[in-house]
């Protein structure tokens, strides 16, 4: 479980507070308006950001002073982080060993990562000779080769047509499950959004909210920023 008790983030003239749990097996959508603290939320979680005050804890260990590198945490963005000189299958082994030089266990990891996420036929071509999908596969593949509690995802498919979104986020629905990770996706997406994720955190005038339900989240008529956003959605996707 990740949990964020009585977080206060400040930055300039920003600031953000914030409380939150995700369980295990859970994904959480991450919700709200340009400019609220979506992409910061989850630097905070990474390591990348610190918090003012509060505490972060993942499966009940406080991890909030360690730096990024040694918090069990995997973070996918939207260009993904491949490396042009590099095959898909040196891509994916960065995530167990950075000298690329992996012993025989963790060739077996890399080749079962890449089988999973569809992309054993590519493994020895560069990201320049494949599509923009198959490369963000490279990301939840190097996920799957780290033994990690938290899945980070930045609007990793915004620049994907619809129906690869859907097939992607069919893909993390299941990573999520299989590792008994606790996931969170920021998207500007929220139709589709709305029959993926378990639950919804909304993040507007300086808060994250804890989350609710996708059928509580798109049926709030009553909380004014919620309402604001989903009324600002809907002329938009059709909500």
């Amino acid at each position: 479980m990740l949990e964020i008790e009585n977080g206060y983030y400040v930055h300039s003239s920003f600031a953000l507070s914030i409380s939150l749990k995700v369980k295990a097996a859970e994904l959480v959508a991450v919700l709200g308006p340009s400019g609220a603290g979506k992409s910061t939320l989850l630097n905070i979680i990474a390591g990348f950001e610190t918090l003012q005050s509060g505490r972060l804890l993942i499966d009940g260990r406080d991890i909030t002073a360690l730096p990024p590198a040694a918090r069990p945490v995997s973070m996918v963005f939207q260009d993904n982080n491949v490396f042009p000189h590099l095959t898909l299958r040196q891509n994916v082994a960065l995530g167990v060993a950075s000298n690329l030089k992996l012993n025989v266990a963790q060739d077996d990891s890399v080749d079962f990562a890449l089988a999973r996420v569809g992309l054993t036929a590519l493994a020895q071509r560069k990201p320049g000779a494949v599509s923009g999908g198959e490369r963000q596969r490279v990301g939840l593949a190097r996920v799957l080769v780290r033994s990690t509690k938290v899945l980070l995802l930045d609007e990793p498919f915004a620049a994907l047509d619809p129906g690869l979104r859907q097939e992607m986020l069919a893909l993390v629905q299941e990573i999520t499950v299989e590792r008994q990770l606790a996931t969170l996706l920021v998207s500007h997406q929220p139709l589709e959004i709305r029959g993926a994720a378990n639950n919804v955190a909304f993040v507007a005038e300086g808060a994250v909210e804890q989350s609710v339900s996708p059928a509580a989240f798109f049926a709030n008529n009553t909380d004014g920023a919620i309402a604001r956003y989903l009324g600002k959605m809907s002329s938009r996707t059709g909500i």
